[in-house]
Order: C-alpha cells, then sequence, then structure tokens
C-alpha cells in the first residue's frame, strides 16, 4: 500500500526462491527496480546482487524495499553487504494509535488479552490460536537456527518463567536456578529473544543521578497478548482477576511508547529509574537532553498517592520536562502533573520542530 508502484516478489515461494539462488544476476533483471523483494533472509547472497546493482545506479534512491521475518540472519546480511547504503525500518506489532486509527475500539481488558498482532484484530483470529502457533513456530524456526535447540522443554519452561518476571528487574541467576539451566544458558536465550524481537530490555536511566541508581534492566514482551499467553491466561475475564494485571498494563504501555519512537524514526531513548532506597519510575524518555517522567498504573479510578514516585524524582532531577500518571481513568491534571488515559499517551512522539 506505501509502494504502488513497486513489483512484489516473496522468496518464501520454493519457485522464485529457487530462481534468485542459481542465479541472482538474471532473477534481478527479471525483476528490476523499483521492487520490494519479501523474504530477503532466504537468499542471503543476493544481498550482494543488490548492492552491485545500486552501486550502478546511484541515482535511484529506495529502489529495493527488502523486508524479512526472521530479524538476525537479515541484519546480518545487510550489514555485510549493504553498509552504508541502507536505511532500517524496525515494525513492532501494532500500536494502539494505529489500531485506533483503523477504527477499532477496546477496552484495557480486552486489549491485553488480544495483543497487537494484526491478524488477530483483521482476520478476528482467537488469540489462544494465534499465539500457540506463533509460539510453536518461534521455537521450532526462529530459535533452532539461530542455536540449534537441543532442549525445547526447558526453553519453554524459560519462557514462562520469564512472562512471570515481566516488568521486574533481570536476576539470570535465580532464573537459571528455577529452570535447572547454566547462568550462561540463560543469559544466551534472553540475548536471543531480544535479538528476535520477542523481548525488549530496558535499561535503568542513571545520567547525573550518581551511584545509587541500580543498572539491572527489565525485560518487556514486544507483544502483550504473546506475555498474557505463556501465562496461561484464556480469557479477558481471568485477565482482571490476574494478580500480574499491573505488569501486564505496564508491559503494553512501555511497548507502545517504544512503539511510538520507532514509528516516528526516534531514537529508543526509553528507561526506567530505580535506586537502592525504593525510589522507582516506571519510564523515563529522553528528548534532547531533557526527560518526561511516567509512572504506570492499572487503575481506572483517579488516586495522589500514584504521583509520590514522580514529585520525588523531580526534586532531584533539574532535566525534567513533564511528569505523567499513564492509567485507564480520565485525562486530567493535578498540581503539575499529568493524569493520561492510556489511549491517549503517546499519540505523537515527534521532538517539537526546531526554528
Amino acid at each position: 500500500m506505501c509502494f504502488p508502484d513497486y513489483s512484489y516478489v516473496n522468496l518464501e515461494d520454493p519457485d522464485i526462491r529457487r530462481q534468485a539462488i542459481e542465479d541472482g544476476a538474471a532473477f534481478l533483471r527479471q525483476h528490476p527496480a523499483p521492487l520490494i523483494i519479501d523474504e530477503v533472509q532466504n537468499v542471503p547472497e543476493l544481498l550482494s546482487r543488490i548492492q552491485v546493482a545500486v552501486d550502478e545506479n546511484r541515482d535511484l534512491k529506495g529502489g529495493y524495499v527488502l523486508t524479512g521475518s526472521h530479524q538476525p540472519r537479515l541484519k546480518e546480511g545487510l550489514s555485510q553487504s549493504l553498509a552504508g547504503r541502507v536505511g532500517i525500518l524496525t515494525l513492532l506489532p501494532l500500536s494502539l494509535q494505529e489500531l485506533s486509527n483503523a477504527g477499532f475500539e477496546f477496552e484495557r481488558d480486552e486489549i491485553l488479552f488480544k495483543g497487537f498482532m494484526p491478524r488477530i484484530w483483521s482476520s478476528d483470529i482467537p488469540p489462544f490460536e494465534c499465539q500457540e502457533n506463533y509460539l510453536q513456530t518461534y521455537v521450532d524456526r526462529d530459535v533452532n537456527q539461530l542455536i540449534h535447540l537441543k532442549d525445547k522443554r526447558s526453553f519453554d519452561v524459560f519462557l514462562r518463567v520469564l512472562a512471570g518476571r515481566v516488568g521486574q528487574l533481570v536476576n539470570c541467576q535465580s532464573m537459571a536456578n528455577d529452570i535447572g539451566v547454566s547462568l550462561p544458558t540463560v543469559k544466551e536465550w534472553i540475548s536471543i529473544l531480544e535479538a528476535s524481537y520477542i523481548v525488549q530490555i530496558l535499561p535503568c536511566y542513571y545520567r547525573n543521578f550518581g551511584k545509587r541508581f541500580v543498572k539491572t534492566p527489565k525485560v518487556y514482551f514486544t507483544d502483550v497478548g504473546f506475555l498474557v499467553h505463556l501465562l496461561g491466561i484464556r480469557n479477558s475475564e481471568q485477565l482482571a482477576r490476574d494478580p500480574l494485571l499491573g505488569n501486564i498494563f505496564e508491559n503494553m504501555v512501555v511497548m507502545d511508547a517504544i512503539k511510538s519512537r520507532f514509528n516516528a524514526s526516534l531514537p529508543n531513548d526509553c528507561y526506567f529509574i530505580r535506586d537502592r532506597s525504593g525510589l522507582e519510575v516506571d519510564l523515563v524518555i529522553e528528548n534532547a537532553r531533557k526527560i518526561s517522567l511516567y509512572e504506570i498504573k492499572a487503575a481506572m479510578s483517579f488516586s495522589s498517592d500514584f504521583a509520590k514516585g514522580l514529585v520525588k524524582a523531580e526534586k532531584f532531577a533539574s532535566d525534567v520536562e513533564s511528569s505523567t500518571i499513564v492509567y485507564s481513568g480520565n485525562n486530567a491534571e493535578v498540581n503539575g502533573i499529568r493524569y493520561v488515559n492510556f489511549r491517549n499517551a503517546f499519540v505523537c512522539a515527534r521532538e517539537p520542530a526546531q526554528d
């Protein structure tokens, strides 16, 4: 839809893939630019051919749109063959704004349960069916291609243990003990999840705050629906009663902030704050050396207690631009702190234009 004048080929098709492998030069002659090549990681040799084609026609801008579902292999091929010639756009699952723009209406528990995979909304596929198929496909294909997984059962346990600790500081040693694997194995598995966009790592923001802040990161799942599936939650009514509801809601809001920045072509300057005395701010977004603070609450009712951490953080941070409570209630402003419904929290993440 974005490139209606481009031709399209999909290298998942065995016949097209075979042609690209056997004679890449002939393949590109048969499919000249402008061209969209889907699942390009299936034929990494083609990237060298594209490099030659790009270098021979430097006036052609954006002649090839290359997409792929297996990010680690695709990035490896791009960095080797097309360094300096390519711009990378990260497409995460749908954002709250994108769903709203598409005409979908949703309540808190419904959106947490269904998640943000496009097909679940466009085709009304049952979330359990979609997420279970995704889990099996991911483990059987992507993980095996990356590390040749030998113990699928332990990896499945690891995924569910990690889901149970969403929004918490990452304690790899504790998880290794619970699962019965080594510490290096847990660290490798987390790296694999991050590399394949199953999870996002949120680092602690400690710039200009001294050494009293923790440096251990938090982990969130890229799609909250996948997180809910791993937790064994099978309907929105069960979700509303789950003791991890607050963590699940926090996962959704943090990821929506990250999506909004990716979609606006901004760097992923998202963090959290926690010091050794117990002060914590759920989300910090840095823009032009200023920071915006966010406290995240699943509650639908207003409470002044929500702002305690933000008020405390403002006292020692001189570069705070704004403080916001993201929750499930109505928009308001109290004592300079905004209370914003989660649907409107990150409608536009673009930095203000410079004069």
